[in-house]
């Protein structure tokens, strides 16, 4: 094969449709868009949601709680995810984003006691929950809250 015999797969290109261009393209006169109505009118539809005047889905349903705007989401880390280093390592949020236990930050990192911690680690975090500190803690490591 050569350059000059590439071709693109069958089927994966289509030409674009002309529309109003004459009887004889099959999208002339109307273009597609049917006889007057509001979609054939230029800037004609309606909004998303609009359910022809009848109350819409989203007024019907009942307004629920609030969102508040101070939310802090941390990002959450298990013991069990902190058995893949070695004893002594300090566990800091760099090199927890490094090895890629967690992608983002966030508001900060938030450790759980989910799993058991075999490592014997220093752990640098925002916060902790009681029973991972007590878990740590009788691993034989340390914890600093950040």
């Amino acid at each position: 094969m050569k350059l000059h015999e590439l071709k693109p797969a069958e089927g994966s290109r289509h030409e674009r449709k002309r529309k109003g261009r004459g009887i004889g393209s099959g999208n002339g006169k109307t273009a597609g868009k049917g006889h007057k109505g509001q979609n054939a009118r230029s800037g004609g539809g309606v909004r998303p949601g609009f359910e022809g005047g009848q109350t819409p889905l989203f007024r019907r349903l009942p307004k629920r709680g609030f969102t508040n705007i101070n939310r802090k989401e941390y990002a959450i880390v298990n013991l069990d995810a902190l058995n893949r280093f070695e004893d002594g390592t300090v566990v800091s949020p760099e090199l927890l984003i490094e090895t890629g236990i967690v992608s983002k930050e966030k508001a900060g990192i938030k450790i759980l006691a989910n799993g058991k911690l075999e490592k014997k680690l220093t752990i640098k975090a925002h916060k902790f929950s009681s029973a991972a500190k007590e878990a740590i803690e009788a691993a034989g490591g340390n914890l600093e809250v950040i």
